[in-house]
């Protein structure tokens, strides 16, 4: 009887634990190409931005911030791989610029943050 309860228990556990949903609470970025590869004075380019989730791109907005806290929205497309954005950036002056983002992952959370960069 003792066994048969011992089972039991451990069963209900393993049952317990099958249940437990884990959910992305933001759009985290994995990683971006800016990091490997800076944008040249004088070029139109692209910035490729992977999070850990999918992301709503008809809900979410990407600027250019430039001196002066001018903001350009930017035209955003999505990448090949899931999570991916890929964001067209136009001609620029040298200088320091940023790009503000606010995505929406596909589980509805918002994310905002800034990613500043030069270009030499």
């Amino acid at each position: 009887m003792k066994n048969r309860q011992t089972w039991c228990s451990v069963l209900i556990v393993l049952l317990c634990m099958l249940r437990v949903n884990v959910a992305n609470a933001h759009a985290v970025v994995t990683e971006y190409s800016l990091k490997l590869k800076p944008i040249h004075a004088q070029q139109a380019d692209h910035i490729e931005i992977s999070f850990n989730s999918k992301i709503e791109l008809g809900l979410s907005q990407i600027y250019l911030v430039s001196k002066g806290d001018k903001h350009a929205l930017l035209t955003v497309e999505m990448g090949h791989k899931q999570g991916q954005i890929i964001i067209s950036v136009p001609a620029l002056e040298a200088g320091e610029y940023a790009i503000r983002f606010k995505v929406f992952a596909a589980d509805g959370h918002l994310t905002e943050d800034v990613i500043h960069f030069t270009v030499s």
